[in-house]
This record gives structure tokens, C-alpha cells and sequence, in this order.
């Protein structure tokens, strides 16, 4: 592996992990909003810290994003944002 810090890596992500991201992604936002969880709050506390009590067990929400791994959601959040602002 070359360790040249001036080259830069380029990451290539499939469309199928970035489906099911999203799909889990808004079956957990709704669970977390069903139990009156601030999801914004609850998927960042997760993603950050990767500890998943910070996702309700709410209509099995938390095996949900357990299926996935924090940076494909971080990927889907950030694939989405990006597509809204117009980047």
C-alpha cells in the first residue's frame, strides 16, 4: 500500500447498500418519532457513538440499524443531503 498522503483514496459505494440504508433509515426515523424521540438527535447520538440504546427497540428499530453499518448511514444521510442542496 502506497502511503503517499498526497494522492487521494477513492471511494466507490453500491446502489443497493445505499437502497436499504435509506429504507431502514426512514423505518427507524418513524419509530423513533412514534415514541417521541427527537430522531435527528437519536441517529446522531448512534452514528456517532455507535451505541444502540440510543434507538428505540420500537417496532424492532434498533435491529434495524444494527443491520447496517454506521458509515453506510452516514454515506445515505450525506448522499441525501447533498442531493437537496444541489451540490
Amino acid at each position: 500500500m502506497d502511503n503517499n498522503v498526497n494522492n487521494t483514496a477513492k471511494f466507490d459505494y453500491s446502489m443497493g447498500s445505499l437502497n436499504e440504508a435509506r429504507e431502514i433509515i426512514s423505518q427507524v426515523y418513524k419509530s423513533l418519532k412514534e415514541k417521541g424521540y427527537n430522531p435527528n438527535n437519536q441517529l446522531i447520538g448512534y452514528i456517532l457513538s455507535g451505541d444502540p440504546t440510543y434507538i428505540t427497540n420500537h417496532n424492532n428499530a434498533r435491529s434495524l440499524i444494527r443491520k447496517i453499518e454506521r458509515d453506510e448511514l452516514l454515506e445515505e444521510i450525506l448522499s441525501v443531503y447533498l442531493n437537496v442542496i444541489d451540490i
